[in-house]
């Protein structure tokens, strides 16, 4: 990726309003002007022990991967300046064992000009390019230049003759420049065959990659282009291309074209997709998979009638009834049967509504459909009306004044804001015809905004929040602050997301007292602004409003499955797991309730069957199928002709509101890279680098021949615990339908859980309960990787770090990366089945050392 914030990110904030829930805080908080005393570095709370994450600032894409005198090196996305995105630069670790990293200065930099986007770096053994000598060749970055002034995206160089450790950027920069916005991470190689550079570069919107060559760096001729193909829901970024053995066979040689993918990931958002197939020193064919054909079942709903039958619609976003393909204003709609849909484009995105089925009992194992449109996902605990609660209104922002507020700085300007300010996204979930909204010309400004003094006489301060995730307490706060005697007693932030939703303090505790309401924002980086409207005193307290554009299943009045369009008009198939409400009474309901960007779901093909349909996400080959390794490349000329490869363990979902400081952002553990047959079909297969055992405590906890019956137990041992282990264990299924392990259990009954499901053939990992996870609604959730049992059982390998889950399974052929953030005492490791007997066979758990200490 590189970090093509600039285009992409903008897109991506635009095109997905996620419904803005705040995180709050009910526990007083120090002044905003007390400085607790920093933990001693990497020690900090969440902390990585054997992950590569910079001293402090930011980080994402790792970039230049290269080999040279005996070092690794990573460079990487980075911004020197701040926590957050910005100011793209090219930061720099060594290792000599991809285990160990030492940090060095700043690489390459931004300057009034350029961001240093990804890229790669290759040795220039006969100094093609002349930046060096034979006999010391220089190392030559290949990035792409990203300009300050109207984002145009051009590839270029720059070079080192000191083992990378000061670099010249070339004065003929750039050296492929083809006038795009979105042409980025240029992936270089030497092609033997042709004794020429090879390039792979991301034609990221129109998900392409287009293959260079060029006998001296410099000078680039096109070859060919790559795709559309597999998933194709967000942006395409950072490809690598590269050759394997097939199973270890040096005569079967194949091609693995990796393309990274954002949204439209597996898991949501950000993931690595591969494809496998043939290079001829020009091309890349992929090996043909075939075509697709769902599984046939009884149509419950296929639209093709004048009306809606005995469907109710409500609202008017769905029309008088199907509609026929796109709806004015619209763009071209495609992957519907028939001739009808249900498309709630009626009236455009600000139009809302329902479409509900009939109650209906369930006796088929699954429900497929085809669904299209907005990702706005259901969110749990909202409701789909709830008007503003009555009581005191401290501020409502109309009238063109900010009446007795009091304004600092130049993010508030002299009156609130009348909506969506200029370069902003759409801005939505306002009340009337004004809101405070600081990002009057743009980000980089900042200020506050105080209430008169009120007296808190009621039981809760309600009001709706917007904008970005930085905390109060955070080094640049944008957050809605309650100050009592002068004390930040309760605060709100946002959640990356312009839609403002209701937030709300229970103050029953502070009936009495004076208190001030402060709107604060002092971020200039990305998402340095806030949205706040209607704050109200009143005993109600606010429920957070639905903003998703989803299909729903409805059980018991309660939301059990839902599913939700992939910004995209390409309607694909979905699919919801109907065995646990077998036999009891449900309901299909199709919702838009989002009023901004891509709000509209459009929906066809009810089909009730027993086999699930897979959409063409889930017919994608992935490298990850968690939720957090993206950008992932391989480091040219490593020794013996090893291909590893590394991913930013991070999601553009909630990249920039994890809670970690001062750092955000983590590279994964370094993969070695394999292409092996699975069932009949070539995978591309992982493993961590094998210098990870040398972190190994000498004592591991063990176990065997245990027989887990609808129970877990507790590990007993020096390694049974911690807060970063490496644990294999080796499962025999019976009858259960799940088992598995759960690690970092402990306060308040976290865990993160780590199964396999007998029924699904599938490997999880169930984050729900993993610790800290309210600062983004797509962060909790369960993934899944399809795993087939091997002889009647299921091998894993699981390395645990302070803030990260990486689960291997079988021989590699699943991998779930995810981060969690636990509390630092939820340190145990269990084992469990679920719903039957399953035999734990073997297991053996080391605590691992730190690489920093």
């Amino acid at each position: 990726m590189s970090s093509v914030r600039v285009s992409r990110h903008a897109r991506t904030r635009v095109m997905a309003a996620v419904a803005t829930v705040c995180a709050l805080s009910a526990a007083p908080l120090a002044p905003r002007t007390a400085v607790a005393a920093d933990p001693p570095a990497y020690t900090e709370t969440y902390r990585p022990q054997f992950h590569y994450t910079p001293q402090k600032n930011w980080m994402n894409d790792p970039n230049g991967l290269v080999y040279h005198q005996g070092e690794y090196h990573l460079f990487y996305q980075y911004n020197p300046n701040g926590n957050s995105w910005g100011d793209m630069s090219w930061g720099h670790a060594v290792s000599k064992d991809l285990v160990h990293w030492k940090e060095l200065p700043l690489a390459l930099s931004h300057d009034d000009e350029e961001m240093v986007f990804s890229g790669s770096a290759v040795i220039d053994r006969d100094n093609t390019t002349g930046f060096g000598t034979k006999e010391n060749p220089p190392m030559v970055a290949i990035y792409t230049s990203a300009s300050k002034n109207g984002g145009k995206q051009a590839q270029s160089l720059a070079y080192s003759t000191d083992r990378g450790r000061t670099w010249t950027k070339y004065q003929g920069n750039p050296v492929i420049d083809i006038g795009s916005t979105e042409f980025r991470d240029p992936k270089v190689q030497w092609y033997a065959p042709t004794r020429s550079w090879l390039m792979a570069v991301s034609l990221s919107a129109e998900h392409k990659v287009r293959f260079y060559s060029s006998k001296n760096l410099k000078d680039w001729e096109l070859q060919s282009e790559f795709g559309p193909a597999g998933a194709t829901g967000g942006v395409w970024e950072c490809p690598d291309l590269f050759p394997l053995a097939v199973d270890g066979d040096k005569k079967k040689i194949k091609w693995v074209l990796v393309v990274n993918i954002n949204p439209g990931g597996i898991a949501g958002g950000s993931a690595a997709q591969y494809f496998v197939g043939d290079f001829d020193g020009k091309k890349f064919t992929p090996d043909d998979k075939g075509t697709y054909t769902p599984p046939v079942g009884e149509v419950v709903q296929d639209f093709e009638g004048a009306g809606f039958g005995d469907w109710t619609a409500t609202g008017t976003a769905f029309g008088q009834g199907p509609a026929a393909g796109a709806v004015d204003g619209q763009g071209p709609v495609s992957g519907f049967d028939g001739h009808g849909l249900a498309n709630s484009f009626h009236g455009g995105d600000g139009a809302t509504g329902l479409l509900t089925s009939p109650s209906f009992t369930v006796d088929s194992p699954y429900l497929n459909f085809r669904i299209g449109g907005g990702r706005h996902p259901h969110e749990a605990g909202t409701v789909l009306d709830n008007p503003a609660p009555e009581g005191t209104v401290l501020a409502d922002f109309e009238g063109g004044n900010y009446g007795g507020w009091t304004a600092t700085g130049d993010a508030f300007g002299t009156a609130p804001a009348g909506g969506t300010l200029p370069g902003q996204q759409q801005v939505s979930g306002f009340l009337g015809d004004g809101l405070a909204n600081t990002f009057l010309h743009g980000d980089a400004t900042t200020g506050t905004l105080t209430s008169p003094e009120f007296t808190v006489d009621k039981k809760h301060i309600n009001f709706l929040i917007g904008g970005g995730n930085h905390p109060a307490g955070s080094a640049e706060p944008t957050a809605v602050e309650l100050l009592v005697d002068g004390r930040v007693v309760r605060s709100a932030t946002g959640r990356d997301a312009e839609a403002l939703n209701w937030a709300s303090w229970d103050v029953s505790d502070l009936a009495g007292k004076k208190a001030r309401i402060r709107i604060v924002d002092d971020n200039t980086g990305g998402w340095g602004h806030l949205n706040v409207d209607h704050i109200v005193l009143s005993d109600t307290r606010a429920a957070r409003v639905s903003q998703e554009t989803s299909v729903n299943l409805i059980v018991d009045g309660k939301v059990v499955r839902s599913a939700t369009g992939a910004d995209s008009e390409t309607l694909d198939w979905a699919s919801f797991d109907m065995r646990p409400y077998e036999g009891r009474t449900a309901r299909i309901q199709v919702v838009d309730m989002n009023t901004a960007g891509w709000g509209h779901v459009m929906a066809d093909r009810f089909t009730a069957a027993d086999k699930p349909a897979k959409s063409v996400v889930q017919r994608a080959d992935w490298a990850d199928y968690g939720k957090d390794y993206y950008a992932a490349v391989s480091w040219e000329n490593a020794p013996g002709g090893k291909r590893r490869m590394i991913g930013w363990m991070n999601n553009w979902d909630y990249g920039q509101s994890v809670p970690t400081s001062p750092w955000r952002g983590a590279q994964s553990v370094p993969r070695e890279m394999a292409l092996r047959t699975v069932d009949g079909r070539i995978r591309l297969t992982s493993k961590p680098v094998s210098g990870l055992e040398s972190l190994r405590q000498k004592r591991p906890a063990t176990a065997s021949g245990l027989t887990l019956k609808s129970a877990s137990t507790s590990l007993t041992g020096p390694g049974a615990k911690g807060k970063a282990l490496d644990i294999e264990a080796t499962f025999s299924l019976d009858d259960a339908d799940r088992f598995g392990l759960k690690v970092r259990t402990g306060a308040g009954g976290e865990e993160t859980v780590i199964g396999y499901d007998t029924t699904t053939q599938e490997l999880y990992v169930d984050r729900t309960r993993s610790g800290a996870g309210d600062f983004n609604n797509t962060f909790p959730g369960v993934q899944t990787a399809p795993l087939k049992a091997r002889n009647g059982k299921v091998k894993l390998r699981v390395l645990v770090d302070w803030s990260s889950v990486e689960v291997f399974g079988g021989d590699g052929e699943a991998v779930i990366t995810d981060q969690i953030f636990p509390d630092p005492t939820s340190t145990g490791v269990e084992v469990f089945a679920e719903g039957g007997t399953a035999t734990l066979d073997d297991l053996r758990a080391w605590r691992l050392g730190s690489i920093w200490r």
